[in-house]
């Protein structure tokens, strides 16, 4: 497969040496100083777009890739204020792969997320909070994963009607408290309090590497289908 790269920073490097060890082509990278490779045959030749850039970028990044035909594989998050275009594109012809985070850890922790939400729901006692931590180059507060997890507890929990980025006594929201600290790849915390116990779920990244292999897999999968896919495509949940 051949591959652009869009965001060639620390988890594009990443990306790329995931990819070339599974047998792909890096045709071209572009990054904030090298926009004028969305015009080089590079570009236009490339099978399948990458993009992990940052929340002023992306969705213009997605625009560009459309009008080349370019299927996108994307985990930049921040931006997501702009999904409904981004689906319209792919019933319009538009392939577009999303996750907010491509980690198998994390999408297993997804589904544990909704599962226990929806027992929690009978039991009013437990309320829920969130703690999601990442490096200090993260622009965005808080995380497209910590607002994946907050929007699925929601979904299933009859008492929470929202989510605020601070500690809240507020009974109907959800409070999600973002750290950003030195270099930490990622970590992130469900926690459902009572008074008298305490139930947490969490995921620790350790490195980037399994967020590229996701990425990488997505590629794989995307690659000759249409429409708007995510993980629970890729791994069947």
């Amino acid at each position: 497969m051949r591959i652009v790269l869009i965001g060639y920073g620390k988890m594009g490097h990443e990306i790329e040496k995931v990819a070339l060890s599974r047998g792909h082509e890096i045709v071209c990278t572009i990054d904030v100083d090298t926009q004028d490779r969305f015009e080089s045959q590079a570009f236009l030749t490339a099978d399948l777009a990458i993009e992990f850039t940052g929340p002023e970028t992306a969705y213009g990044n997605y625009l560009k890739c459309f009008a080349a035909g370019l299927p996108v594989v994307s985990g930049s998050t921040g931006w997501l204020e702009k999904m409904p275009q981004v689906k319209q594109a792919c019933q319009q012809g538009q392939t577009f792969f999303y996750a907010s985070n491509f980690s198998l850890g994390v999408n297993l922790m997804f589904a544990l997320n909704r599962y226990l939400a929806e027992k929690m729901n009978a039991f009013p006692q437990y309320n829920v909070s969130m703690k999601e931590i990442h490096h200090t180059q993260k622009l965005d507060a808080p995380s497209g994963t910590a607002v994946t997890l907050a929007e699925d507890v929601i979904a299933r929990l009859d008492r929470k009607t929202g989510w605020v980025n601070q500690a809240t006594e507020d009974p109907a929201q959800i409070g999600i408290v973002s750290q950003r600290i030195g270099t930490t790849p990622g970590y992130h915390e469900v926690v459902y309090d009572s008074e008298v116990d305490t139930l947490t779920i969490t995921h620790n990244a350790k490195n980037r590497t399994g967020l590229a292999l996701g990425a990488v897999l997505a590629a794989e999968f995307t690659l000759g289908k249409h429409g708007f896919l995510g993980m629970q495509d890729l791994l069947g949940f």
